[in-house]
């Protein structure tokens, strides 16, 4: 379990430096708090940080009970692309929201993955 544990990190940090980005662009593009809109760049970090949230809610409970039950190494490769995937996101979303699919479908399909082995790891075991 030490893999997904180092994963599950590296998930929390790169969150975190995506709200360091956000907070750069706020300052950079005059966006004051609280406001959330107002600049289409600000507009754009500030929606990679969310979405990313959004999977992480995912992503954390799917890749320990796929760890758990099936295979923790497997877990962890896919919690890293997942990873990967949400850089590249952020990278094309950034520079033009139509770029994003790439890291969209390389952080979408490792969750897919995991949240199928949460649920039928589980099930299987009971079975």
């Amino acid at each position: 379990m030490e893999p997904v544990a180092l994963v599950t990190a590296i998930a929390l940090v790169q969150f975190l430096w995506f709200a360091i980005l956000v907070g750069r662009a706020r300052i950079r593009t005059g966006v004051k708090a609280p406001a959330t809109s107002g600049d289409p760049v600000f507009e754009r970090y500030y929606r990679v940080h969310q979405n990313t949230m959004e999977q992480l809610i995912l992503l954390l409970p799917a890749m320990w009970i796929f760890a758990y039950y099936i295979s923790a190494a497997a877990a962890a490769v896919l919690g890293l692309v997942f990873i990967a995937g949400r850089f590249v996101f952020f990278r094309g979303y950034v520079r033009d929201p139509s770029l994003r699919r790439t890291g969209f479908l390389m952080g979408m399909l490792p969750l897919l993955v995991l949240l199928a082995g949460s649920l039928i790891g589980p099930l299987l075991s009971w079975l």
